[in-house]
């Protein structure tokens, strides 16, 4: 069987993680998290790395969550405490990358939806894909956004564009991400993974240490252990109210999900 995850050195300093299961589209399987784990504890302790690319094989950069683990209809034992004990470690192990002291790269070769989107913007900086696309369906998926998804996609395109995307759930091409300043430049897929390497060169003929410095100044106040908690009480209460067992079975039957009224307290 062949890894989930690709670890690469393509250049002195530069670290290019692959997301290796393009027939899963590259969805955060328990087997990729755990590979994403051990990865990100041996970058963050190496001090020769200087930067890190992260991109994904074939058609999709990353499909987000697993819907073999997430899906409530496959949980059916998990009220909201198990399910919410259950989120909160994945989205900690994902969003490591967002802790490295070097500068992160995404390079959206495809499809980046719901956590995978997540990854992509938990990196410092993003180039896509001509074919690129970007989409947070958690509400058609009958869930409440994860992996700070209500922080990190305000602090790339602004809150009122952020709460249309999150409130539709619609999907966002790759010229129009980088007009509302979702990723920093859209190049042809063939030149997707040198480009952002060219970028990592150019960090590492930075100074390390004043370049460090400044992705602390320029992150400010980070309050995504905050926004974790809340994500994962109010995802796992969406899991668990049947919000997201709906969802999840409009999207494999292909049709529009129906969900129930919310009834007003009396």
């Amino acid at each position: 069987m062949s890894e989930p995850l690709l670890v690469e050195r393509p250049a002195d300093g530069v670290v290019l993680l692959t997301l290796a299961l393009p027939e899963r589209r590259n969805a955060m399987t328990v087997a990729l998290t755990a590979e994403w784990s051990a990865a990100l504890d041996e970058i963050g302790a190496d001090p020769d790395v200087r930067a890190v690319i992260v991109t994904g094989q074939g058609r999709a950069f990353c499909a987000g969550g697993d819907l073999d683990w997430i899906d409530p209809r496959r949980n059916v034992d998990s009220g909201a405490d198990r399910l919410r004990a259950k989120m909160l470690p994945f989205y900690r192990t994902w969003l490591k990358i967002r802790s490295l002291e070097v500068p992160t790269i995404a390079a959206v070769n495809g499809a980046a939806v719901g956590a995978g989107l997540c990854l992509a913007l938990a990196c410092d900086l993003r180039f896509a894909a001509e074919g690129a696309t970007f989409s947070a369906p958690f509400t058609r998926l009958g869930m409440h956004p994860g992996m700070a998804a209500t922080r990190l996609l305000p602090e790339a395109v602004g809150v009122l564009r952020a709460r249309e995307l999150i409130f539709t759930g619609r999907s966002v091409d790759a010229r129009e991400a980088v007009d509302i300043g979702l990723v920093n430049a859209v190049v042809p897929a063939v030149d997707l993974v040198a480009t952002a390497l060219e970028t990592a060169l150019r960090i590492v003929a930075a100074a390390p240490v004043a370049t460090r410095l400044a992705k602390v100044a320029l992150r400010g106040e980070d309050d995504i252990e905050q926004v974790l908690q809340w994500e994962a009480l109010a995802q796992a209460t969406t899991m668990a109210n049947g919000e997201a067992a709906e969802g999840i079975q409009a999207q494999l039957d292909r049709r529009p999900p129906s969900f129930a009224p919310v009834v007003a307290a009396s």
